[in-house]
């Protein structure tokens, strides 16, 4: 009995044979990741626009719809929540931004990104953003280049480029 209640007061480490089969995966660069957060959230705003102007002018009946982009509003949040969270969990991590810049973003503890892991990847973007952009900085000094969103949500993003990938596999062997 003593040697159970022991087991349960030590540490486990937390690698993973998913861990070791991402190993060596080439990571996306800088600018692959910024030209893609901005190719999605340019998208993003583009469907947010006709939705929120429909939403006015049909749903609350305002005949002069004043349309204006800020994070203090809850459809502009929801909007972009709903974007990244549901393009992260049907594309397995690849938005269409991702998808033009050739990257991916991939679980660290899963084979498939899931629901919550996606939602928790866009509020990721939030919070990146309330540390004073500090969040997307991290990128720079962190040895798997994680920002805020990877972190909070377990991922990292690998550039899936076949020139990249080929020289990941000569270094490896």
């Amino acid at each position: 009995m003593a040697d159970v209640a022991k087991a349960r007061r030590t540490f486990v480490a937390h690698e993973s044979p998913r861990a070791a089969k991402l190993d060596g995966l080439p990571l996306a660069t800088s600018w692959q990741r910024i030209i893609g957060f901005y190719i999605d959230f340019l998208l993003a705003v583009l469907l947010w626009f006709p939705t929120a102007f429909i939403w006015h002018r049909y749903f609350f009946h305002e005949h002069k719809v004043q349309l204006n982009w800020d994070f203090h509003e809850t459809g502009n949040v929801l909007v972009i929540l709903l974007y990244w969270g549901l393009f992260n969990y049907f594309g397995n991590g690849q938005t269409p931004g991702k998808w033009m810049t050739r990257t991916r973003a991939v679980s660290l503890t899963s084979e498939r990104m899931g629901a919550w892991q996606s939602v928790e990847r866009a509020l990721g973007y939030g919070a990146a953003l309330l540390e004073g952009g500090l969040g997307f900085l991290q990128f720079f000094w962190d040895r798997n280049r994680m920002c805020a969103q990877d972190r909070l949500a377990e991922t990292i993003v690998v550039d899936l480029r076949k020139s990249a990938q080929a020289v990941a596999k000569a270094a490896s062997e």
